[in-house]
């Protein structure tokens, strides 16, 4: 097997053009994988984060049908004591959930005493919401205020509300808002500060506290509209999304909504579980980058399956007289076939060597020297390229592996050549 290897070796280096054009051509290929998966893993659990640690959480419970008319925030879908306290029970029994939060919603009337315009509210717990959703506090524009997110009787209100009612920090506002009674109220808050909007929904939210908002809406029990759950592992969120569905009693799709036949197996259908995913669009741009990196992947499996066939057909039709030597000689089939083998066996471990090494040199030096893009309302991210050893793996053995079937057409007729007929040839 050495002497194989050494003569495989000699012969790459005699056609040294063509192995190191065929070479590049993996490098090139094995480059521009892993930096793409490197780079676009980086800005999708970048994005990902924005939504889940500043507005959304990793999961959110609600009452069944909420979702679906979201836009004009139901608060006759409000979740009950009785169901808030099913979900906690649920929430604490399970070791994946880091943090959850209550929220009311509502939609009200934000004026200024001169104008007035509508406006999404959140009212939370402070202490909860940081812990659920930690990027919150660093969307107050000037920074954070020493931890405290917001006070009884205060407002969080987007930068762009700020800007167009000419609202400053210290201003007083009032909100009007209509419950679910179909009676109006109204309350004044203190401007406690300005957040930057985050693409996606709930971005341009204003917050409130969780009593000030069951105030404006004249609430007779501590009922709220959801539930967003923070998991110390983002990686679990399908487990614990099955794990939420079986504890609470509650059969749920993948789609976060009751199966159909929930009812009839008794399943709890008044309670819907729904994942990051299935309440920001920003998914279907996560589910393209996912597919564009399997069609990078299929375009590197071409690049060498091709390259490498195509060298290797050339060095058997231009090695037929030496093919025809050897085999005359005594060289035994399988050991020219094994040598063909181990040339595109190395042609593949060449390139796929040269390449790993580039891309982690290219995606350490990315790390150095930041990468700074906007996206949407967000300034100033910064991409951190990584790439995990197991997909270095995984690409580094696909490649090899290419590289080792193309040789193997080529190879195999090498192996089954007339010496006479070889001899011959002209």
């Amino acid at each position: 097997m050495l002497n194989i290897l050494k003569i495989a070796l000699r012969n790459l280096a005699r056609f040294h053009r063509r192995t190191l054009l065929t070479s590049t051509l993996i490098t090139l290929g094995i480059v521009a994988v892993l930096l793409f998966m490197a780079t676009a893993g980086s800005f999708k659990a970048m994005m990902i984060g924005q939504f889940t640690d500043a507005v959304l959480g990793h999961l959110e419970i609600h009452r069944r049908g909420y979702v679906a008319s979201i836009d004009t925030l139901p608060l006759n879908l409000n979740l009950q004591p009785a169901m808030v306290g099913k979900v906690q029970e649920a929430l604490n029994n399970l070791d994946a959930v880091e943090a959850y939060s209550e929220r009311v919603k509502l939609g009200a009337m934000f004026s200024n005493f001169t104008e007035t315009t509508s406006v999404r509210v959140n009212g939370v717990d402070p202490a909860k919401e940081i812990a659920t959703t930690p990027l919150l506090p660093g969307r107050l524009v000037g920074g954070d205020r020493g931890g405290v997110l917001l006070k009884p009787g205060e407002i969080l209100i987007p930068t762009l509300l700020a800007r167009g009612m000419k609202v400053n920090v210290g201003d007083t506002i009032v909100l009007v808002a209509t419950n679910r009674e179909g009676s109006v109220n109204g309350k004044t808050f203190t401007v406690g500060g300005a957040m930057e909007a985050v693409t996606g929904p709930s971005g341009r939210d204003a917050y409130i506290h969780i009593d000030d908002a069951r105030t404006l809406l004249r609430m007779t029990q501590p009922e709220v509209s959801e539930i967003a759950i923070r998991l110390k592992d983002p990686a679990q969120l399908d487990t614990v999304y099955e794990q939420l569905s079986q504890a609470m009693g509650f059969t749920a799709g993948k789609d976060g909504k009751p199966a159909p036949d929930a009812a009839k197996k008794g399943g709890g259908t008044e309670l819907e579980v729904h994942t990051w995913a299935a309440l920001s669009p920003f998914s279907n741009i996560a589910k393209m980058i996912d597919l564009l990196t399997v069609f990078i992947k299929i375009m590197l499996v071409s690049i060498v399956l091709i390259s490498v066939m195509n060298v290797m057909v050339m060095a058997v039709y231009e090695r037929i007289r030496e093919i025809g030597t050897i085999s005359a000689i005594g060289t035994p089939p399988r050991r020219i076939l094994a040598l063909f083998l181990t040339e595109g066996l190395l042609l593949g471990l060449g390139g796929t060597a040269l390449g790993v090494a580039i891309s982690l040199t290219a995606i350490y030096a990315l790390n150095v020297w930041k990468i700074s893009f906007d996206f949407g309302q967000q300034q100033g991210l910064l991409l951190a390229p990584s790439i995990g050893a197991a997909d270095v793996l995984t690409i580094s053995g696909m490649v090899v592996l290419m590289a080792l079937l193309a040789s193997l057409q080529p190879a195999w007729k090498a192996s089954r050549m007339d010496p006479v007929r070889a001899l011959g040839h002209v």
